[in-house]
């Protein structure tokens, strides 16, 4: 009689962006393929019915809980604050074993606040609230100040363990320029990047993506 031994199947995590949702097109895009796979991806939401309070650390702590109920080894796929946020559970998780980022959000502080312009960052600080559109609700909401004191402890040189880990990042990004991605595999060796024909969305690019995470996941 011959015994059959399962190995732990690896589990996948998605992450959605900054005022994005778990309905987003990537979202959606690879939820679909890796059903067609037979794979549950799970893609928590990580504006948790409050925007208007999101932080990193908030975002961490939904899914570090996500991480305890089930302590299988788990790949980590993110998309902009939720690729940043993916690569802060891997630093700190060994159960993470795998990351996929796409236009990652590294240096996120210095790439998003100036594009507010000066006054409206200072009116922010004063009021504590700044209204934000969200893409997932398609309607501006207020969003606290307390993203912006939390998000500052988050360092991007801090990111050193060696996991292995694929960046998917658009050449014509203009949130999150492509050159931070660069910059943050350049002493990484454990980490390989993708460059595509593409803006921040990645909305061109979803098959390219797909296939990627494929490979890289030893999917095929």
């Amino acid at each position: 009689m011959k015994l059959l031994f399962h190995a732990q199947v690896n589990r996948f995590i998605y992450l959605h962006g900054f005022a994005s949702s778990p309905l987003s097109t990537k979202a959606r895009y690879l939820h679909d393929r890796f059903a067609e796979r037979k794979i549950n991806l799970t893609i928590p939401d990580l504006n948790q019915g409050d925007f208007s309070h999101l932080t990193i650390t908030r975002q961490l702590q939904l899914v570090e809980a996500e991480l305890l109920l089930n302590p299988t080894p788990v790949t980590v796929i993110g998309s902009s604050l939720g690729g940043l946020t993916a690569a802060w559970l891997g630093q700190k998780h060994i159960q993470v074993e795998r990351l996929v980022l796409l236009a990652p959000a590294f240096g996120f502080l210095a790439h998003w606040l100036p594009q507010l312009g000066a006054e409206e960052l200072q009116q922010w600080q004063a009021e504590q609230y700044l209204m934000v559109y969200h893409y997932g609700e398609k309607r501006s909401l207020p969003l606290s100040y307390e993203l912006i004191l939390d998000a500052a402890q988050y360092q991007d040189e801090q990111l050193l363990r060696p996991i292995p880990t694929l960046i998917l990042h658009g050449r014509h990004d203009e949130v999150i320029p492509i050159q931070a991605s660069r910059n943050f595999t350049q002493k990484r060796p454990w980490v390989q990047i993708i460059e595509l024909d593409s803006d921040h969305a990645l909305g061109n690019v979803l098959p390219k993506i797909w296939q990627a995470i494929q490979e890289f996941c030893q999917l095929h």
